[in-house]
């Protein structure tokens, strides 16, 4: 009877990549496998078929030939569909099916390809850098690949050869019982090859350190925590594997004279107190120049006023923040005898002027009498 397109049997496109054969052998394997149907001979049958497909289509080159030729592209090299036994199809079928549990997997998969690290930097900007922006040139510590050897980390005139020990495999097969379990190759690592002469600049690991200098821009409104990502930027792969990213850490460092919230900036503005009790203006400091601020009358030290539109417009959302300004009455030090004077004159005639001029230290006062006499009841 004419065989079954392999590609039909294990049910899936002619263009199924190695994991979804994998899952569908699985499938089937599992379905069909004889120690689950023991007295069913077209269960055998189709575990058979099953397993001949999937060693066929799983291996590229044969699988180049049946798809160019069909079964007799890999008839003379398939022996697959010779004799069968409870105990080897058993064997194949728990390292095919639960190899990966055990570090294993499908037979002759070679694991030498990686992709390169990925790498983290982290960027102290200054307020001023992360506000408007900026390009900054960082220096990254990095691995490349070797030039001498073309990272085959072989010296130049040789070249790594397949391992002995595992064929080129990257993986052993250890018999236990009737269950054969894959184990990756002690020898070479799981890189399925073996250098005998080791390049002298990367000493057979086919990379070297470096040092990269790269540019980052930086967008404006960046703020601390935020990162920028630059693909292709990490260690470079190994054995033709992509490289990894760069992932820079954005850290804006502290300001001496404003901090930051978000897209709202905030600064102490010392004022006297003659500004203070009678209102003025003043000029205060912005990321844009000098600004007026307007000081209302009666002002008291820790009041807060806003400056709106003078914050920060920030990346992650639109509009401008404000500059909110927390106002300090400062007092005043190092007085002359004729200074001291006035006050005590100012103060003696406040004082007379009633508790008006006075309403929060009125209210102070009242509040602390109120808590003694409650002690003394």
């Amino acid at each position: 009877m004419a065989k079954r397109d392999y590609y039909e049997v294990l049910g899936v496109g002619r263009d199924a990549d190695e994991s979804t054969l994998k899952n569908a052998y699985r499938r089937l394997a599992m379905k069909y496998h004889p120690d689950r149907s023991p007295d069913n001979p077209e269960a055998e049958s189709r575990f058979k078929e099953a397993k001949e497909a999937h060693d066929v289509l799983s291996d590229s080159r044969k699988r180049s030939a049946y798809d160019q030729f069909g079964h007799a592209g890999v008839e003379a090299g398939n022996s697959a569909g010779g004799g069968f036994s409870g105990a080897e199809a058993f064997s194949d079928l728990f390292g095919d099916v639960f190899g990966d549990i055990f570090g294993g997997g499908r037979r002759g998969a070679r694991t030498d390809v990686y992709r390169g690290a990925d790498l983290r930097y982290e960027l102290e900007l200054s307020l001023e850098q992360a506000v408007r922006g900026d390009s900054v040139k960082i220096d990254i510590p990095t691995h490349v690949a070797c030039d001498r050897c073309e990272s085959s980390g072989a010296e130049p005139g040789t070249q790594p050869v397949d391992c002995p020990s595992c064929g080129g495999a990257g993986r052993i097969r250890v018999q236990q019982g009737v269950f054969s379990i894959q184990q990756t190759c002690p020898r070479c690592r799981g890189e399925g090859r073996t250098i005998e002469k080791a390049c002298r600049d990367c000493r057979g690991r086919g990379r070297v350190r470096h040092r990269r200098t790269l540019a980052v821009k930086i967008p404006a409104g960046v703020d601390n925590g935020d990162r920028i990502r630059l693909p292709g930027e990490g260690e470079s792969g190994r054995n033709g594997g992509p490289p990894g990213d760069l992932y820079v850490d954005v850290a804006v460092a502290d300001h001496s004279i404003f901090s930051r919230e978000g897209r709202d900036l905030i600064c102490e503005v010392p004022i006297s107190f003659v500004t203070a009790a009678l209102g003025g203006s003043i000029e205060v400091p912005s990321l844009d120049g000098q600004i007026v601020l307007k000081v209302p009358a009666e002002t008291q030290s820790g009041r807060v006023l806003r400056l709106r539109g003078k914050g920060v417009r920030s990346a992650r959302a639109s509009g401008v923040g404000d500059l909110y300004c927390r106002v300090q009455v400062e007092t005043p030090v190092n007085l002359t005898d004729g200074q001291k004077a006035r006050l005590e004159a100012f103060d003696e005639a406040v004082t007379q002027g009633g508790t008006g001029h006075s309403p929060r230290a009125t209210s102070w006062f009242d509040g602390v009498k109120h808590f003694f006499d409650r002690m003394g009841a």
